[in-house]
């Protein structure tokens, strides 16, 4: 398979955005899975050019060295990750402003101004590759699979030394997800600093975090792919606004 950069492939599907079919919600784009930092933070970005529920956003998430979550992102908690993972802090969803640069086809800058400056250099391992091959090779159908994501979910983390990974499963908020990735690179470098602090060097996990099914990385991994959650039913399921408390919305 030909070596596919991380830069060529976010350009590719932000210039052609598609959906896998489907009424659920769905959404597709690039996204650092998760990253750890040996001070106790861990850092995660999703950037979505497609989706059913939402225009396009991008959203980062931050996990202090207490466990407390906060989630960034460029449109409201209705239309965002919080959507599905509010209930799993006590941080109401921030909406601000979210950019992101490539400087070369290997590594990126991500800046909410004012909080967070972070910069992330990616690579090919032969398990990434590995992990890729099997995501090229798999058709349409199997990727809405539960049966072949939570097989494929087993295979790969072992593989990638990520700890557990649960590519399907039920979301902090109610709704069941199916994630699907299709392209995979590892974190080879980074540097974040959060309002003017910063969060040290990057590190492995050596307990696995969660949100309720979904296991954040045990170390960083980038992924161009696809996600699956239910629609919104009121009945089974939490609303974006609501957290872990009653504290009112923040916003940059």
């Amino acid at each position: 398979m030909t070596t596919i950069t991380p830069q060529g492939a976010v350009c590719a599907i932000a210039d052609q955005p598609t959906l896998p079919a489907g009424t659920d919600d769905r959404a597709s784009g690039f996204g650092i899975m998760g990253l750890p930092f040996d001070t106790g933070h861990y850092l995660a970005y999703r950037d979505f050019p497609s989706s059913s529920f939402s225009p396009a956003y991008r959203s980062v998430w931050h996990r202090d060295p207490q466990g407390r979550w906060t989630f960034y992102a460029t449109t409201p908690a209705e239309q965002s990750c919080s959507r599905y993972f509010s209930s799993a802090t006590t941080v109401p969803a921030v909406q601000c402003h979210i950019t992101m640069s490539w400087t070369d086809p290997w590594s990126l800058a991500i800046t909410i101004p004012g909080r967070l400056r972070w910069t992330v250099g990616m690579s090919c391992t032969p398990m990434t590759r590995a992990v890729s091959r099997l995501g090229h090779a798999m058709p349409e159908w199997a990727w809405a699979s539960v049966p072949v994501l939570a097989g494929m979910g087993r295979v790969a983390g072992p593989l990638l030394r990520s700890g557990g990974m649960r590519l399907t499963g039920t979301a902090p908020n109610g709704q069941n997800f199916r994630v699907a990735p299709r392209q995979i690179w590892a974190v080879r470098r980074s540097r974040a600093v959060l309002h003017g602090v910063s969060l040290g060097a990057v590190t492995r996990l050596t307990t696995q975090s969660r949100l309720a099914d979904f296991r954040l990385p045990q170390r960083g991994l980038c992924v161009v792919g696809t996600a699956r959650f239910d629609s919104f039913d009121p009945k089974r399921h939490i609303a974006a606004h609501h957290t872990a408390s009653t504290e009112p919305r923040a916003a940059c």
